[in-house]
């Protein structure tokens, strides 16, 4: 299994207090965001990964190469258009990389216990997303139907949502052929600026089952802005440090 690290976007968001670094070398206990994902993906044995940048990405080429953990081959995939671009772009352009093998998509500005990625790398569908059954605002939800992802929005109400998506995907070698031609139209018709799982929707609508793993109860945060950031920081970061793996 391959991962791709989608850390292109500029986070304007957060920059008021990041400045103009990436979001995701925000800084967890001595080590960036974007180092615990990499240990994960190692502890759960995938150490083929590519990162797709682009905002400030001399600074996270730097990064990495200053780490040289001999267990992992990075492979870096750039983005010019990062500006005008979002992340159904970043993937499209790592798409030649991740032929021929499984693979897992993780937002770069996602932090979280190692442990979720366990029952996730062992999908029982073609496409299977992690969620946290707890609401979260200002992310992702989705609505599962007979154990299985049926819809996936912003606009998702509580009334209706069954879990927080937290901003990983998990796709069999099975469905690659159809996700790649799914994400290959969507980016013909010029909609550069959408979220990939404006594909993993339209393939949920024709019928391909898109399953789920649940966080569990393990802490995560998707760091969007400085309220993202401060809950992290009160209510993940300390977690994370006390975590056995």
């Amino acid at each position: 299994m391959k991962a791709v690290i989608l850390a292109a976007g500029r986070g304007t968001r957060i920059r008021s207090v990041h400045g103009k670094r990436p979001k995701c070398l925000i800084e967890v206990d001595n080590s960036a965001i974007l180092d615990h994902q990499l240990d994960a993906l190692s502890i759960v044995g995938i150490n083929e990964v590519a990162i797709v940048v682009g905002y400030e990405k001399e600074q996270i080429i730097a990064h990495v190469n200053a780490r040289r953990l001999l267990t992992q081959r990075i492979h870096f995939i750039d983005n010019p258009g990062f500006a005008i671009t979002n992340n159904i772009y970043s993937l499209w352009l790592a798409l030649d990389w991740l032929r021929g093998d499984s693979f897992i998509v993780l937002n770069a500005d996602v932090i979280f216990n190692p442990e979720i990625l366990g029952l996730a790398v062992r999908p029982h569908a073609p496409i299977s997303m992690i969620v946290d059954p707890l609401w979260r605002d200002e992310t992702m939800k989705v609505i599962v139907a007979d154990d299985q992802v049926i819809r996936m929005s912003k606009n998702i109400s509580r009334e209706e949502f069954s879990g927080t998506y937290i901003g990983i995907t998990v796709f069999s070698k099975s469905i690659q052929t159809r996700f790649f031609r799914k994400m290959e139209d969507v980016i013909a018709a010029g909609r550069v600026n959408e979220f990939f799982n404006v594909a993993v929707q339209e393939l949920a609508s024709e019928g391909v089952s898109v399953g789920y793993t649940s966080t569990d109860g393990l802490p995560w945060a998707e760091i969007d802005d400085p309220v993202d950031l401060m809950f992290a920081q009160q209510s993940v970061f300390p977690q994370l440090a006390t975590a056995v793996i």
